[in-house]
């Protein structure tokens, strides 16, 4: 009976073991669940908010929608924040779920990815802002040589957008620090 007993002992402390951790993964499950709730509803208001800010036309006049568009995509910019915060609460929920668990390896890297988010937020808007502020800038030397009779505006107009977008975009690239 006892070699019995000894060979039920690691079942028993496997079985132990197992019932000690399906709470903490109950817990993690219920902050998953209750997580893409608040992301769900975080990413509506995201959305609504930069919708009733007029976001989307800004980013319209801009042209970076025309450039989601031809990228294949059927969303604007304004969505695209939606996205990023629902991700950024998604992440969120995910580094409390893997700590309750013990994972912190996970944690760990969730929490620099976490991290590098409001770099990528910034590093957007200087994008939106800049690529409207690079529009205007080539509109106004197209219009001025126009006005002053100069052949090449529309050229010259195209020269400085594009200027004026290569060092937004670097500008956005090294704020990221990549």
């Amino acid at each position: 009976m006892e070699t019995l007993a000894i060979q039920l002992e690691p079942a028993r402390a496997i079985l132990y073991q197992i019932g000690a951790f399906m709470p903490r993964l109950a817990l993690a499950m219920g902050v998953l669940l209750l997580g893409w709730l608040v992301a769900k509803a975080f990413r509506f208001s995201v959305v609504k908010a930069l919708r009733a800010l007029n976001f989307h036309v800004l980013t319209e006049r801009a042209g970076i929608d025309g450039f989601l568009q031809q990228g294949g995509t059927e969303k604007d910019t304004t969505d695209l924040f939606g996205w990023i915060a629902y991700a950024l609460v998604i992440l969120a929920s995910l580094i409390i779920a893997f700590n309750s668990l013990g994972l912190t390896q996970v944690t760990d890297l969730l929490g620099r990815v976490l991290l590098f988010v409001p770099r990528l937020l910034v590093a957007l808007l200087v994008v939106v802002f800049g690529s409207y502020f690079a529009r205007f800038a080539g509109q106004a030397v197209s219009s001025y040589c126009r006005a002053a009779k100069i052949s090449d505006g529309d050229l010259l107009g195209r020269v400085m957008q594009y200027g004026v977008m290569v060092f937004v975009v670097l500008l956005a690239v090294d704020h990221l620090d990549i």
